[in-house]
């Protein structure tokens, strides 16, 4: 089976799982998982903003990813980033497609 050949109805469900994963997971720092996957929260969110076609804003889909205003998240859940973390995540990112 192709992820194109995968009901949206069902990809939405599997996208709403994640996303409240990654709710709980609030140790999970976005600078680790930048790290280790290339993306984190802030890149769902902005995903959800460009596919919604403009129908919602970059802060209204980190909104709808973090379940509140990233900065109130960021406030009470970000860390500081080590020096490790940040040249994980650099690495990292050389591996994402353009």
């Amino acid at each position: 089976m192709q992820l194109d050949d995968i009901d949206d109805e069902i990809a939405a469900r599997v996208f709403r799982r994640l996303v409240t994963h990654l709710r709980h997971r609030d140790d999970a720092q976005n600078i680790d998982l930048m790290g280790l996957a290339g993306f984190c929260r802030n890149c769902l969110g902005d995903w959800t903003a460009e596919a919604s076609g403009g129908a919602i804003s970059k802060d209204q889909g980190r909104e709808a990813v973090y379940g509140m205003p990233y900065s109130e998240w960021k406030a009470t859940h970000q860390t500081a980033a080590t020096p490790d973390q940040l040249a994980r995540m650099e690495e990292s990112m050389k591996r994402n497609p353009v």
